[in-house]
């Protein structure tokens, strides 16, 4: 019988920064249920196909909060990571009534229309920023001076944030994130000061609102038919804030590495910049840094890919090498930008939980690669592909820094 001390840990070494686990295509060819261990010592269910993955993300059964009895911890803190947290303390709009309600509220604010209406801003914000990293001159880490700005710029004027406040973000948003890397105390210590923070700026918002989401969705709580309380909004914006610009700066990171890295790609958005949205959706298919996957708690007995799982069972999506299935998209490994289905890679998740901010995050993607080749059509890595430092012990995986040469 296999122990779980028996069992490969989770997550995979990978070869290179940019290349995927050999255990990717080994598990989607021989086991679409895999029992793997995670740093805190718990097992877990990883399922690497597509189809699979999908069908799970997408059954509304299951959750991703992990505070059932028997659930397994993630990470090495003691409560087990962000999946086992309440979204705010006290609250908990993840699952159920009150997380269709909450996305309800929430998703007219974020389609497409209504952030396109942002690209001007959003340009203006990243013409200002490579403004400054080219007057700086070259080298620079386009991580710290642009990846992590531009997005940050952007949550905090939707949100009507102070912008000064970035740094403070970017470290709760790392804390948060903890795989390995921080302790318990510190975890407490930034949730603490992130929820005060957040519920500071809704108390502001609420007597003095403005044009930002945050003041809408104050006023929206007010009305009869939809009400938010306090907590409820805290932990809204404490969401938007982290996921609003630790996501997307991390991306902007990665698609740097992956155009650069094979830098044929980048030469051809340059070319012809009506291939941004076909590059952007590849960049996201490809991504081999995207963290550890997305989990969800079985709570009844059920099939995955023809195998049993158990109720009680945690299983790990992992989208990433669901994103290489050739079962899905034909040359899964070969980089498309006019790929016919590429925009229905897992990057986002799928069903109920499928990312609400994800029509920002391509609008300012698409921004950000458009003025990268505009403005610095000259841009290489510094140090080659290979020498990316992957950021470890973290959900959100992503680059350390990317420093960059024109």
């Amino acid at each position: 019988m296999t122990t779980t001390s028996d069992l490969p840990n989770y997550p995979f070494d990978k070869p290179a920064p940019l290349d995927p686990p050999t255990e990717w295509a080994e598990l989607r060819d021989t086991c679409p249920v895999a029992r793997v261990r995670m740093p805190s010592g718990d097992e877990v269910s990883l399922i690497s196909r597509y189809q699979d993955v999908r069908d799970v993300l997408t059954d509304g059964r299951f959750t991703r909060d992990l505070n059932e009895p028997g659930a397994a911890r993630l990470a090495d803190t003691e409560d087990g990571g962000i999946f086992s947290r309440p979204s705010a303390p006290d609250v908990n709009i993840s699952d159920g009534d009150g997380h269709r309600r909450w996305r309800r509220l929430l998703s007219g604010s974020f389609t497409m229309k209504k952030m396109a209406q942002w690209r001007p801003t959003i340009q203006s914000i990243a013409d200002e920023l490579v403004d400054d990293m080219i007057a700086k001159g070259s080298p620079a880490d386009l991580m710290a001076d642009f990846g992590l700005p531009l997005p940050v710029a952007v949550i905090c004027a939707l949100l009507g944030a102070p912008s000064e406040d970035k740094d403070k973000f970017a470290e709760w948003s790392r804390i948060s994130l903890t795989l390995t890397r921080y302790t318990q105390a510190e975890v407490n210590r930034a949730r603490r000061e992130f929820a005060e923070y957040v519920s500071a700026l809704v108390v502001e918002k609420r007597a003095n609102p403005g044009d930002d989401l945050l003041s809408e969705l104050t006023l929206i709580s007010d009305a009869e038919d939809g009400r938010l309380s306090h907590g409820e909004l805290v932990a809204t914006g404490m969401g938007l804030l982290l996921a609003g610009h630790e996501t997307t700066s991390n991306m902007i990171g990665k698609m740097t590495g992956i155009l650069l890295g094979a830098r044929e790609h980048y030469e051809a958005v340059i070319a012809d910049p009506e291939l941004i949205p076909g590059t952007i959706e590849e960049v996201l298919r490809m991504d081999t840094n995207g963290g550890i996957g997305i989990p969800r708690y079985i709570t009844e007995d059920i099939e995955v890919g023809g195998c049993p799982v158990g109720k009680g069972t945690t299983l790990m999506m992992l989208m990433a090498a669901a994103n290489r299935d050739e079962a899905r998209f034909a040359e899964p490994d070969t980089f498309d930008p006019n790929r016919a289905n590429g925009t229905q890679h897992l990057t986002f998740g799928a069903g109920p939980h499928f990312c609400v901010g994800q029509p920002l995050a391509r609008v300012e993607l698409q921004v950000a690669l458009g003025t990268m080749t505009t403005r610095l059509p000259n841009l290489q890595l510094r140090d080659g592909a290979d020498a990316l430092p992957m950021r470890k012990g973290s959900f959100g995986g992503g680059f350390e820094n990317v420093w960059v040469t024109w």
